[in-house]
């Protein structure tokens, strides 16, 4: 399995991504490929390639109906990006910050807070998705 940073280093397959995870929030059981097509502007065999990829690294599963494919995000392989990316916004410290700031406490406090209900809701996101029929 290619490295998951080498699969999302593609701008086309970060699009691909993010247009599974816009239509997943709207309630969507899959997108085909002809949509992702029509939506990112790519032709069919640009979209083809990089699905592959995707699929490759388990960023996407895929449901067949007759002879059309439809495309849903998985988000689980993207827990790794997740696990590396937080040491550098840890202990109310941007390292990215080229200043490298330290945040007065109450409002690190508050940031360390917003964090953990967002990671808490992200979980029960995924989880609930995962709890859908067909899925």
């Amino acid at each position: 399995m290619a490295d998951i940073f080498d699969v999302i280093a593609d701008g086309t397959r970060r699009d691909i991504l993010q247009l599974l995870r816009e239509r997943a929030s709207d309630g969507e059981r899959g997108t085909s490929v002809s949509h992702i097509v029509s939506e990112l502007g790519v032709s069919q065999p640009t979209v083809s390639k990089h699905l592959k990829v995707l699929r490759d690294a388990e960023l996407v599963t895929v449901r067949e109906e007759g002879q059309h494919r439809f495309y849903s995000l998985e988000t689980a392989p993207l827990d790794v990006v997740d696990d590396w990316l937080v040491p550098f916004f840890g202990d109310g410290v941007v390292a990215a910050d080229a200043a490298a700031t330290t945040l007065p406490e109450p409002a690190a406090a508050a940031a360390d807070l917003v964090g953990r209900a967002a990671a808490s809701a992200k979980h029960a996101w995924d989880s609930a998705i995962k709890r859908i029929p067909g899925r």
